[in-house]
């Protein structure tokens, strides 16, 4: 069963350039590309003002000249496209479910004539409800960005290791460094020793998958600053989180760790769900 790899698309500028990114990991995975777009409920915000104009009808033919103007890109698979109505992040999710999607990729930010900065205002919704790992990325972010370099963040939470096949994966496709970061909200000994332990057995784990690595550590106020700041230094093309991640008075005012990355970051973020096993992994 090939891979398949979900965009959502709302025509901005911001959707396209995740498509471009899509492409690129699509033609590393041999996997088909789908897109979707999401006809809102009771949007007010749409340009339709007419009832000549079918906003359905005109998200088809914009697919399909997409489809036309990208077709020779993407060499691994093809592309499809989807058109629902809904709410966005839970028709995202329904999608990627149904097709046992390998990842979704959206972009964060951005401004279209067709509905606006609907992506942006729903990309971490989209995050915490897809049953498979997704990628975030801003549309000031050049899309043909290398993945030559992918921070993992290790903090104290059982969770935080369960990142590391999939990260593993996308390292070994684009034979990438990763680096495990240490990220240390305390410096207190049990909390110290846990991260340590953590991110030994994460370095181990990239060891064993053959997949280079390197180690660092930093203390960490907020984690969301201190890894965007830890990437930005290292030249990082990837930081890879879990949806669930240390809370802290630090962060009770600001959010949680995974939104305020997905919402700041200027380096794509790949976030992951807590689970058991990624069945998807073995599936495909």
């Amino acid at each position: 069963m090939k891979r398949v790899i979900i965009v959502g698309m709302d025509f901005s500028e911001g959707s396209e350039v995740a498509l471009n990114y899509a492409i690129r990991l699509a033609n590393k995975l041999y996997a088909n590309i789908l897109m979707v777009w999401v006809e809102k409920e009771k949007a007010s915000s749409s340009v339709y003002k007419s009832e000549e104009h079918d906003p359905q009808e005109e998200a088809s033919k914009r697919f399909e000249d997409l489809i036309q103007k990208k077709k020779d890109s993407l060499t691994g698979g093809k592309f499809m496209y989807k058109i629902r109505s809904g709410k966005v992040h839970k028709e995202i999710a329904s999608q990627a479910k149904y097709h046992e999607a390998f990842l979704v990729v959206v972009g964060t930010h951005g401004i279209s004539g067709f509905e606006e900065f609907w992506i942006g205002s729903s990309a971490y919704r989209i995050v915490t409800s897809s049953p498979c790992p997704v990628i975030t990325i801003r549309y000031e972010e050049a899309e043909d960005r290398p993945i030559k370099k992918i921070v993992l963040p290790v903090d104290s939470t059982r969770q935080t290791r369960q990142k590391s096949p999939f990260v593993a994966t996308l390292a070994k496709l684009f034979e990438a460094e990763v680096v495990v970061l240490g990220v240390y909200t305390t410096m207190g000994t049990a909390v110290k020793m846990l991260v340590n332990g953590y991110v030994d057995q994460t370095a181990k784990y990239m060891e064993e998958n053959n997949v280079k690595y390197s180690v660092d550590s930093r203390e960490a106020g907020n984690i969301t600053d201190t890894t965007i700041e830890y990437a930005r230094e290292v030249n990082a093309d990837m930081i890879a989180i879990m949806t669930e991640q240390e809370t802290t008075t630090a962060n009770l005012l600001l959010g949680p760790y995974a939104q305020q990355m997905v919402n700041h970051s200027p380096i794509p973020v790949l976030s992951v769900r807590p689970k058991n096993i990624y069945d998807w992994l073995v599936k495909t």
